[in-house]
């Protein structure tokens, strides 16, 4: 069996990096060198797509250099992952809009629980990835910054049967909160009754001392619980997110037996990726010695902005928001006009 952190990383265990900016640009300034006008960086167990994301958001602050990215993974659920979140990010304005793609990528991103839109939308993008993955030229054509090449046949033809798991034709019922109860008892053995307690401890002596302490103790007790992190918007969080399933083998006097399951980080979360670190330092102001913000609001905001990076190539800023004095003020000057 697996241990808490699982063994398929569905998310990183570190904050998004602008790999440009602390990776390529110290190292060519040590070496007095100039930067190169093509960059190829090579990430290999990531997990995600954090840092691509980042590193292209944040591109046109480094001179709008031509990025190729390599990625290796060990589980080919990742790359389908990767791909349908590339495609989120991607979408057009008129298509969707800023506030409901960020809500959408961190529903999928994190939670084990979607709503029901948010299960339609991974239907329909795992007909077009189908399509994608078998068929190279309509692939160029829709989505020519990836390229599956580099896979085997075989590869390809098991990435295909990841998708049509997505798309869910067949009805094959996925019970994720039955997986996730089912690790959790594995994993905690004779402390399961006592969970909250453990939940406890390992907020307090693990979360905080790493640095985690704007991750609210009752989001992460709730998403060790049921495995949702993010509920930014009220709705009914009720439709497995069958992104996050994945094929385990187990052994059994000599057999091997493939088993569907969750098999991700139950420990972690996937608050660490977007949620910890942020350019907009207001987001780390304290009352009584507790943060005013939560993990779930910096995502919101990084994710944000970096969707709208990518999109205007100019830095989101934060909403201004009135206070008490100045929406008088303009209703006085609204009145007297």
């Amino acid at each position: 069996m697996t241990d808490g952190y699982g063994n398929i990383n569905w998310w990183g265990f570190s904050p998004a990096l602008d790999l440009q900016a602390i990776g390529l640009e110290p190292v060519c300034d040590k070496l007095m060198c100039a930067v190169p006008d093509e960059i190829h960086i090579l990430l290999v167990g990531a997990g995600d797509i954090r840092h691509i994301l980042k590193t292209v958001a944040r591109r046109y602050r480094h001179g709008q250099k031509k990025i190729k990215f390599y990625v290796i993974e060990s589980a080919l659920e990742l790359y389908a992952r990767d791909m349908l979140l590339m495609m989120i990010a991607l979408e057009l304005q008129k298509n969707m809009g800023l506030q409901d793609k960020t809500e959408l990528f961190l529903e999928i991103y994190g939670n084990s629980l979607v709503r029901q839109q948010s299960s339609h939308y991974v239907e329909t993008m795992a007909h077009e990835l189908i399509k994608m993955v078998t068929d190279f030229d309509y692939m160029d054509k829709k989505l020519p910054l990836f390229d599956l090449s580099n896979l085997k046949y075989k590869e390809r033809d098991f990435l295909e049967s990841i998708l049509k798991f997505w798309r869910n034709r067949s009805k094959i019922a996925f019970e994720i909160a039955k997986c996730w109860d089912l690790r959790l008892r594995q994993l905690l053995g004779v402390r399961y009754d006592s969970r909250k307690n453990v939940y406890d401890w390992d907020y307090n002596m693990e979360l905080i001392e790493r640095g985690g302490s704007i991750v609210y103790l009752h989001q992460y007790k709730q998403w060790r619980e049921n495995g949702v992190a993010f509920q930014i918007r009220d709705g009914t969080y009720n439709v497995p997110n069958r992104t996050l399933s994945s094929a385990m083998v187990f052994k059994l006097d000599g057999e091997r037996f493939p088993r569907r399951g969750y098999w991700g980080d139950m420990v972690v979360s996937p608050y660490i990726t977007f949620g910890i670190e942020t350019e907009e330092k207001s987001f780390y102001k304290k009352q009584n010695n507790l943060h005013t913000k939560t993990a779930e609001d910096v995502s919101e905001f990084n994710i944000t902005s970096l969707f709208y990076e990518i999109a205007r190539n100019e830095k989101y800023e934060l909403p201004k928001v009135k206070t008490d004095k100045e929406k008088e003020e303009s209703q006085s000057t609204a009145k007297l006009e």
